[in-house]
């Protein structure tokens, strides 16, 4: 009888050559998670585009990196900066009047996640 440690675990499947395409039941389902209404007529079109972009990701990810130093810009320069300072008049009561719902200078909204 064979014991646990005799039996080899399945191989993981080598996903680094495997295209993402999207069809459009998940382009579909994306948008309504985004709350994007998309027209079904366009849904083949936007299902090709990112799939495009996946394919594109992949192939970026395929990049051999490994001698590159990380960078926060491609450019080497120094960030210009400027004073803190205010530059604007207080407006917030002006804005919070065509607000529907304020209280204490916060804008309350609906309540969107349970």
């Amino acid at each position: 009888m064979a014991s646990v440690s005799d039996i080899d675990p399945p191989e993981t499947p080598d996903t680094s050559s495997i295209a993402m395409a999207l069809d459009t039941s998940a382009v579909a389902k994306i948008a309504h998670l985004a709350r994007l209404e998309v027209a079904d007529d366009d849904l083949d079109g936007y299902a090709a585009e990112l799939s495009n972009i996946l394919d594109l990701v992949e192939q970026m990810q395929r990049v051999d990196t490994s001698g590159v130093d990380p960078m926060a810009h491609p450019l080497h320069m120094a960030q210009r900066l400027r004073p803190d300072r205010v530059t604007e008049a207080d407006q917030r009561e002006h804005f919070q009047q065509h607000a529907p719902l304020t209280e204490d200078g916060l804008y309350l909204v609906p309540k969107v996640i349970e």
